[in-house]
């Protein structure tokens, strides 16, 4: 029996939205604040959330920013109940990830065809897809018969690279999603002295080209292949499609494109989600070395870091100067000590 989270303040309200899907063989449990929702989310994992939007103590879209923040309540289906009916609302609620919007008073069929076509919704992601060219064609064509994402291209192009050709060039428009199919391509930055810096290396089954595609209309690093290559080509309209246009299906592809590793589809969904300050955080502690005097320290370019966070290097100067106003860091040339390790591993959510 699937269990749904009713969070409202209105006692009647409740109570009839419980009784409603009583009758419908759900198990209802219940929540009189948003303070109160957000901790039964956590501690019983509904299937799905029913919340209204004022409320004391939380209102409805702080509600839904908690929970989308904690990986285990994240992808909950999430539908918001209010009284009023205007747009501005409603675009702010599906901004932050809310499924769908019912408007007070709504009736029984309503209610029921709202959450209905939710599990439909994520019935249909939860398939396993292979990891390899197959499996990500057969996501596609699942997933295309969605509304809003009918418009995905059935025109995925096939290139092979030679060994050490480049796949595109660090500044290059951004384009398409790339997946390999056979072979393997390692991924560039180059410094202001002309040094390479190797910043991953990618093989069979591996995606390459979401970072810039997220973050910029340019390719933020420099793409060779290492053998011969053969990639397959996703549009950046279809890339964007799949991580904006519904919210479970941005979870289901980030699993794809992360291989179900964990540390990489954490890294992903702070790519899709994350602000510049969580991403930044995240990469100076997992880049930072300490020398016998237990200093912590990255030595390492801009540019170079700019590629591992994500974003363009002016936006990375700034949010470092944002740290360094803060004491999380000290920046000395191409050094960055950090100052307060516990505070940075807040800020990345660790």
């Amino acid at each position: 029996m699937k269990k749904i989270l009713v969070i409202e303040d209105n006692p009647d309200v409740r109570d009839n939205i419980k009784e409603i899907l009583e009758l419908a063989n759900y198990n209802v449990i219940t929540a009189d604040d948003g303070q109160q929702g957000v901790e039964i989310a956590k501690f019983d994992k509904p299937s799905l959330i029913v919340c209204d939007i004022m409320m004391p103590k939380l209102d409805g879209y702080e509600v839904l920013h908690m929970l989308g923040k904690n990986p285990d309540t994240a992808s909950i289906p999430f539908i918001f109940l209010t009284a009023k009916a205007d747009k501005s609302d409603w675009r702010k609620g599906m901004n932050l990830g809310a499924d769908d919007y019912l408007v007070k008073p709504f009736g029984k069929m309503d209610l029921l065809e709202a959450i209905e076509g939710r599990f439909k919704r994520n019935k249909l992601l939860q398939k396993s897809f292979s990891n390899d060219e197959d499996g990500l064609n057969a996501f596609i064509n699942e997933v295309s018969a969605l509304a809003e994402l009918k418009q995905l291209s059935n025109d995925r192009k096939h290139r092979t690279y030679k060994k050490k050709e480049t796949v595109y060039r660090e500044g290059d428009s951004a384009g398409y999603l790339y997946f390999i199919n056979k072979g393997k391509v390692k991924l560039v930055k180059t410094d202001n002295y002309g040094k390479d810096l190797v910043t991953v290396l990618l093989g069979e089954g591996e995606f390459f080209g979401h970072l810039s595609l997220l973050e910029s209309n340019e390719y933020l690093e420099n793409a060779i292949a290492i053998e011969e290559t053969e990639l397959a080509l996703i549009p950046d309209v279809d890339f964007k499609s799949l991580i904006f246009s519904n919210r479970d299906v941005a979870h289901k592809f980030i699993k794809i494109l992360a291989k179900d590793v964990k540390e990489n589809e954490d890294r992903l969904l702070k790519m899709a989600f994350g602000t510049i300050r969580e991403r930044l955080a995240d990469a100076l502690l997992k880049l930072y070395n300490t020398d016998e005097n237990k200093v912590m320290s990255v030595r390492i370019t801009r540019e170079n870091l700019a590629g591992i966070v994500g974003t363009v290097p002016e936006s990375l100067i700034r949010t470092l100067s944002e740290f360094k106003e803060a004491n999380l860091i000290e920046i000395n040339g191409r050094e960055i000590v950090l100052k307060d390790e516990h505070r940075i591993k807040q800020m990345a959510g660790l």
